[in-house]
């Protein structure tokens, strides 16, 4: 691209792309899911009833893309758990956000000046995951495109694509929340990278590795940081909608006319099959007014019996028709 060809874009560039995430940067990702979690409904309840259930929670929120991917290419899930550093910087950040005396750290961190600086520095490791899982796709996979997108989607976004198993240790079922039904802004853009990275590492894109990395982490922490300061939605949604209505809307609806003009038996509304034929159905108003009829039929027949029958004082019954007397 002309922009690098700058020797000093180009060389910043580079130098970003070996910046390393540990510690200042994962610091900053466990703090910001960690928080993201306690802003759940009814996860501070969970908080204080169960610890460990909070504290599992907490650590499917900051190791979930990675315990996730590892499934897909059939690796221990527990892996992401055996870095001890990791793991007592995210137990650490877990115990000061729901645990911290008078919510001190929590108040603190959800400081907008604070928050932006946080955000935009878990931005930054999203970038570091996404590519992370691609090229380790890439290494089992040489050409499985399809693959190293859904290892780098999933590294990059695990902690929203497991939600409904998150939610199920806190005891909470909601199976309508599930990310690919309506996918969250997070995971949207992660796919995106997961996408240009994939195609970038096969050579389709003409971009080197830390180009792409340098644009795709800016576009991650401007767009962050817009939308926490006003509110707005990711850039592309628009585009979205346009791409919904002309590839999937149009198809539903001519579908959903064309069922609505026949009965689930596959004949025209208003005709039944009786015997092989079809026949008209009745309208509404006379099957209720026939209903009616039978509904009073039936009622007046035991008042018909009663007149017909009576019994005798002596408890034997009489009957009241014509050459039932008795002659003397």
């Amino acid at each position: 691209m002309d922009l690098f060809t700058f020797h000093s874009v180009n060389e910043l560039s580079l130098g970003m792309s070996k910046l390393s995430m540990f510690p200042l940067f994962d610091t900053a990702h466990y703090i910001v899911s960690v928080m993201a979690l306690k802003e759940q409904p009814g996860a501070v309840e969970v908080a204080r009833r169960s610890p460990v259930a909070c504290w599992f929670s907490s650590m499917l929120y900051c190791f979930g893309g990675a315990i996730l991917s590892g499934m897909l290419l059939a690796e221990a899930p527990v892996a992401p758990l055996s870095n001890n550093t990791n793991m007592l910087l995210a137990t650490l950040a877990w115990y000061l956000v729901f645990y911290c005396p008078h919510d001190l750290f929590y108040r603190c961190a959800a400081i907008l000046p604070v928050r932006l600086v946080l955000s935009a520095m878990k931005e930054v490791t999203r970038t570091w995951k996404v590519l992370g899982g691609v090229v380790q796709a890439q290494k089992k996979y040489q050409n499985g495109l399809l693959v190293m997108v859904a290892t780098g989607w999933a590294k990059g976004a695990g902690g929203g694509l497991i939600s409904n198993f998150e939610q199920l240790v806190r005891g909470v079922w909601k199976p309508e929340t599930n990310e690919l039904l309506k996918m969250s802004y997070p995971t949207k853009v992660t796919l995106i990278g997961a996408v240009l990275f994939a195609l970038q590492q096969n050579r389709y894109l003409p971009l080197e590795q830390h180009q792409l990395m340098s644009l795709y982490t800016g576009f991650l922490v401007i767009t962050k940081v817009r939308m926490l300061l006003t509110g707005a939605s990711y850039p592309f949604v628009f585009l979205e909608t346009a791409l919904y209505r002309v590839l999937f809307a149009a198809q539903l609806t001519d579908t959903t006319s064309t069922d609505k003009s026949k009965e689930p038996n596959g004949l025209p509304s208003g005709t039944r099959a009786a015997d092989g034929k079809t026949v008209k159905a009745a309208p509404e108003s006379c099957s209720r007014s026939t209903l009616s009829d039978t509904r009073e039929n039936v009622s007046s027949v035991p008042e018909m019996r009663a007149e017909g029958t009576r019994k005798s004082p002596t408890g034997e019954r009489d009957l009241t028709g014509a050459g039932s007397k008795k002659t003397d």
